[in-house]
C-alpha cells in the first residue's frame, strides 16, 4: 500500500507544469486579474512560532461547482525572487490534502518551518487547469523587508474558512482565533482619501499629517465580531509591536457601486476637470450623471453599453485592489480602470510590473508599481509617474468617451 501511494505522488509530480529554469520573478501572474477567471488563489500566512508558519492556501471557486481533478494544485517555499525553483522543491497537494471543500472554497493548510539561515522567505501556491492549461499563481510573503511580522492569529467567517477577502461589507462578523492568548485589540481609522493622480502627473499629492484613530478596545478570541463601521481595522496581538491584520469595512453593496454621489467620484478619470467640477455641484445627481454619459456619447445605447462595462472595471478593481482604500481608489485600481486587466504581471520584491501590448503595434506600454512597506498591509503599491504616459493615457480616454473599450 505504502508503494502505491508513493507511485501516486510521483505520478502527480511528473504531471505538474515544470519550474525548471524559472523563478519567482520571471511567472506572469496575469491570471490573477483576469476577468474571466475560474479560480482566485490566496494564501495567507499565520505564525506559530519563531520561524514556523501556518500556511492557509485558499481557492475561491469563482466557475460554477468546478471539478478539483480539473486543475493541479501545488506549492513551493523560495528564498528569493530570482532563486531557480527546481521540480524537486513543488510539494503537490491531492484532494486526500485538502482541509475543506465547501461550496464557495477549496481550502489547503500545511505547516513549514523556515531554516533559522534563511533572511528570507516567499510561499508560491499554483494551480493548472488541465483543460486549457492556465496557469494560476498567488506568491506571499513569510519573512522579507516589507513584513514587520506574521499575525499569530487568523480571521475566519462562520464556517471556518479563512477570510480571504480583501474587504469586509459593514455590519458583518468574524471569528478570530488564535493558540496563543485569549484576547485581541483593535482600532478603527474613519479616514476618507483622495483619488489618485493620473500617470503622468508627477508633481507629489497632498497628504494628511493626522490621522484619527479609535481605539476600541480588547475583545475575545473564538467569539463573532461585527464591523459595523465604514473604514477600516487595524487588528493587534501585541499593541507595543506594530505587526497586526488590517480589516478594510465597506458599505453593503461594495464592492458594487450604489450611490450616484459614488458614481460621480469615480468617473473622474474620464472626465475633464470642468465636467467632475459640475457633476459635483449638480443637485440632481442622476440627472447630471445621465446627461453626461449622453452628452459624451452622443447616443444613448452606446451610453447605456460604456456605463455597465467602465462600472464593471469599477467592481473588478476593489475586488482586487482594495487595501485600506477601496481598490477603485488605488494606483493599481485606477490604471486597471482605464487600461483594463495587464496582458503581462511580473513581481520582484520590491515592485509590481504591467504590461500591456499596444492595440495598434507590436510595441509594449509598461506601468511600474513600487512596493512600499506600510504597517498595514504588505501588499501596498504607488505608481512610478511620468509624463511619458501622457499619450497613451489620453489615447485610451478618449477610447472611453467615444464608448469604446480597448481591451
Amino acid at each position: 500500500m505504502k508503494r502505491n501511494i508513493g507511485l501516486l505522488f510521483i505520478l502527480i509530480l511528473l504531471s505538474l507544469p515544470s519550474f525548471a529554469q524559472n523563478n519567482l520573478q520571471s511567472i506572469n501572474q496575469s491570471l490573477r486579474y483576469s476577468r474571466y477567471s475560474r479560480i482566485s488563489l490566496k494564501v495567507i500566512p499565520i505564525k506559530t512560532a519563531e520561524r514556523t508558519f501556518k500556511l492557509q492556501m485558499l481557492v475561491e471557486k469563482i466557475e460554477e461547482e468546478p471539478n478539483f481533478d480539473d486543475y493541479l494544485f501545488s506549492y513551493t517555499i523560495v528564498h528569493s525572487f530570482d532563486q531557480r525553483i527546481d521540480d524537486e522543491q513543488v510539494i503537490a497537494l491531492d484532494q486526500d490534502m485538502l482541509k475543506k471543500n465547501t461550496s464557495g472554497h477549496f481550502y489547503f493548510e500545511e505547516t513549514v518551518e523556515i531554516p533559522s539561515t534563511r533572511e528570507q522567505a516567499y510561499v508560491i501556491f499554483r494551480a493548472t487547469d488541465t483543460r486549457q492549461e492556465d496557469e494560476y499563481v498567488y506568491h506571499a510573503d513569510l519573512i522579507s523587508p516589507f513584513v514587520v511580522d506574521q499575525p499569530s492569529f487568523g480571521a475566519y467567517f462562520g464556517n471556518d474558512i479563512p477570510f480571504d477577502q480583501n474587504f469586509l461589507n459593514a455590519e458583518e462578523s468574524l471569528l478570530f482565533k488564535s493558540d496563543q492568548g485569549v484576547s485581541l485589540y483593535r482600532y478603527f481609522y474613519p479616514q476618507d482619501f483622495p483619488i489618485p493622480l493620473p500617470p503622468m502627473e508627477t508633481k507629489v499629492p497632498d497628504i494628511a499629517k493626522e490621522t484619527e484613530v479609535i481605539n476600541e478596545g480588547d475583545f475575545l478570541l473564538n467569539v463573532p465580531v461585527s464591523f459595523d463601521k465604514s473604514g477600516y481595522y487595524f487588528i493587534q496581538k501585541d499593541t507595543t509591536t506594530a505587526s497586526g491584520l488590517l480589516i478594510k469595512t465597506a458599505g453593503k453593496s461594495f464592492p458594487k457601486v450604489s450611490t450616484w454621489e459614488e458614481m460621480i467620484q469615480m468617473v473622474a478619470y474620464i472626465s475633464t476637470r470642468k465636467e467632475h467640477e459640475a457633476l459635483l455641484a449638480a443637485e440632481n445627481k442622476k440627472l447630471a450623471l445621465d446627461e453626461y454619459w449622453i452628452r459624451m456619447t452622443r447616443d444613448e445605447e452606446a451610453a447605456k453599453k460604456l456605463i455597465k462595462e467602465y462600472f464593471r472595471q469599477v467592481e473588478f478593481a476593489n475586488i482586487l485592489f482594495t487595501d485600506f482604500k477601496e481598490g477603485w481608489a488605488t494606483d493599481r485600481g485606477m490604471v486597471y480602470i482605464i487600461m483594463g486587466p495587464p496582458q503581462e504581471v511580473y513581481f520582484n520584491l520590491d515592485k509590481e510590473t504591467w504590461v500591456y501590448l499596444s492595440e495598434d503595434s507590436n510595441s509594449k506600454i509598461t506601468f511600474t508599481f513600487a512596493r512600499v512597506k506600510n504597517i498595514l498591509t504588505p501588499q501596498y503599491y504607488t505608481l512610478n509617474r511620468s509624463r511619458a504616459y501622457q499619450p497613451v493615457w489620453f489615447k485610451t480616454i478618449t477610447a472611453w468617451r467615444n464608448g469604446r473599450m480597448v481591451f
